[in-house]
């Protein structure tokens, strides 16, 4: 698998940097749609903001704008073809799983996936999320900020460090997305604890 990534990444990254960030964009689409391409946009993002630092920002915008794009895509088919066609997919206790997670989690079910990378499964959830009629804006706001809150992870720590920051993210990918991940969430509850006191009515005067 490695040496298909490594051979993959040779052949992509020519295309993405003359690109840019269009580029960019495209790999995220496809890897997040009806492809799968692990790694490569990590990788990707990596190498270009090692190349040119000051457009980091514009990198991670970039793709994520692409992945979420392609998991839109992906979605609308899980929304389309509804709980009958995951079930055809997939088996019958990951479909059963995967709606238990949203009905307890709701957007975390798509936000934690999304930041994580393989072996970690995403696609799954994106169709899930389509199956149960979840509101469009409430997937792309969970897919954008999974998705972002990645690859801006990963471009900055490419402006941080420069070429160090290839080595770092690829020995360390997995716990550096799984404490991202680990942020995001409690920043999702602090929010949401926010909202529930501020939404929650004072006592009433007489």
């Amino acid at each position: 698998m490695q040496d298909f990534i490594r051979r993959l990444v040779d052949f992509v990254t020519p295309i993405a940097h003359q690109l840019g960030g269009p580029g960019l964009a495209i790999v995220a689409f496809l890897d997040s749609s009806f492809l799968s391409l692990p790694e490569v946009n990590d990788i990707l993002i990596v190498l270009l903001v090692i190349q040119y630092p000051d457009r980091w920002l514009y990198y991670a915008a970039s793709t994520t704008v692409g992945s979420v794009a392609g998991c839109y895509a992906l979605y609308l088919v899980g929304r389309k073809g509804g709980e009958a066609f995951l079930r055809r997919r997939f088996h019958e206790h990951k479909v059963e799983r995967g709606m238990a997670l949203f009905r307890r989690f709701g957007m975390l079910a798509i936000i934690v996936p999304s930041l994580l990378p393989p072996p970690t499964p995403f696609k799954i959830f994106v169709l899930l999320a389509g199956a149960a009629q979840v509101s469009p804006l409430r997937f792309l706001t969970a897919a954008t900020i999974g998705r972002g809150s990645r690859y801006g992870s990963e471009a900055l720590l490419a402006y941080w460090y420069g070429r160090d920051a290839a080595r770092i993210i690829q020995e360390n990918l997995q716990s550096i997305m799984t404490w991202v991940a680990i942020v995001t969430i409690a920043v999702g509850i602090a929010v949401y604890v926010w909202r529930r006191r501020v939404r929650r009515p004072g006592p009433a005067t007489g």
